[in-house]
């Protein structure tokens, strides 16, 4: 009997399926959470997409048959992971598809709060050239960059910034050895550390009751006023309105974000009034090549499984 696959993601990402679903299944396209995509999972076996909210104890009940769940996105904060632990079906993420995007991505939003683009734009097309006086702005090199959370995403980061010229310290729960230390250039430091003798701070940890609010207004005031700090991870590892207060008095040189408390963030929200702060919307990841990339681990993960092999990039918490 033919397995089925139940692709649930956004239009672009669904485009790119047929050049590169597997032969030898029934591959279902459709949109995530959509009625369609409830009746096809009653006789699916694996379900694909950006998916994790919809991963509860009601999913399990109308999809008897799934065998794994594979996540086209790095996180999977909203997915319920006391159904996940009680149905015992792998959950896989999407094994780093999207690191490089979300690597450069940090490193953009540091060089756009650093140089104030966003202010220097403003001032050439209002007609005010280098405004009333150049502002202040800072080059990357020979600065320290700490990166909190370091997995592939934070590996990537670290490598793009020692190409700046920039001292990469790191802080992440699961310390590196001395030699692998050695091989990335990088050194472990404690988190009050990396806060107090960073430059900008990069966080890329995932969200969990552990890193809920892992930077509050103590951590905050720790951090240097010359400072940056950079979030591409999920927005609630911040205390929004501690930051809010930080950088509306001048207690950071700025903020780059691409995640918020609230997404996405309600129009008077007080971030939207500061002029030194960078905000994307929630699109570190998203690229044409780590959509290609997301799909294509997950097609693979997907023939692992069928192939009766354990698939790759389970989530931790499965495996505890």
């Amino acid at each position: 009997m033919v397995s089925k696959i139940v692709v649930a993601a956004p239009s672009d990402t669904l485009s790119m399926v047929a050049d590169l679903a597997p032969k030898g299944f029934d591959v279902v396209t459709t949109a995530v959470g959509s009625p369609e995509c409830r009746a096809a999972l009653a006789d699916a076996d694996y379900l694909v997409g950006f998916v994790d909210g919809m991963v509860d104890e009601k999913l399990y009940r109308g999809a008897p048959k799934l065998r794994l769940i594979q996540l086209l996105s790095a996180g999977y904060d909203r997915a319920d992971m006391a159904a996940v632990r009680k149905a015992g079906i792998p959950m896989s993420n999407n094994g780093g598809a999207n690191s490089v995007a979300v690597s450069e991505h940090a490193l953009l939003l540091m060089l756009a709060v650093s140089r104030r683009v966003i202010r220097q734009h403003a001032n050439v097309i209002g007609g005010r050239w280098r405004g009333n006086e150049p502002p202040r702005v800072h080059e990357l090199r020979n600065r320290v960059l700490g990166i909190v959370g370091f997995g592939t995403i934070g590996k990537k980061t670290a490598r793009l910034a020692q190409a700046f010229g920039m001292t990469v310290h790191y802080y992440d729960i699961a310390r590196l050895r001395e030699d692998q230390e050695d091989a990335l250039g990088v050194r472990f430091r404690l988190l009050p550390e990396i806060l107090r003798g960073s430059d900008i701070v990069s966080l890329h940890v995932p969200l969990n009751p552990t890193t809920t609010h892992l930077i509050g207004a103590d951590e905050l005031a720790l951090m240097k006023p010359s400072a940056v700090i950079v979030n591409t991870s999920r927005g609630p590892v911040i205390d929004e309105k501690a930051l809010i207060a930080a950088l509306s008095a001048g207690k950071l040189f700025g903020a780059g974000l691409d995640v918020f408390d609230e997404e996405p963030p309600p129009a008077d929200n007080p971030l939207f009034a500061l002029n030194n702060v960078v905000l994307t919307a929630h699109l570190a990841g998203p690229t044409w090549e780590s959509n290609v990339a997301r799909l294509r681990n997950a097609f693979d993960n997907v023939q692992r499984v069928e192939r009766g092999e354990a698939p790759l990039w389970v989530v931790p918490e499965m495996l505890a």
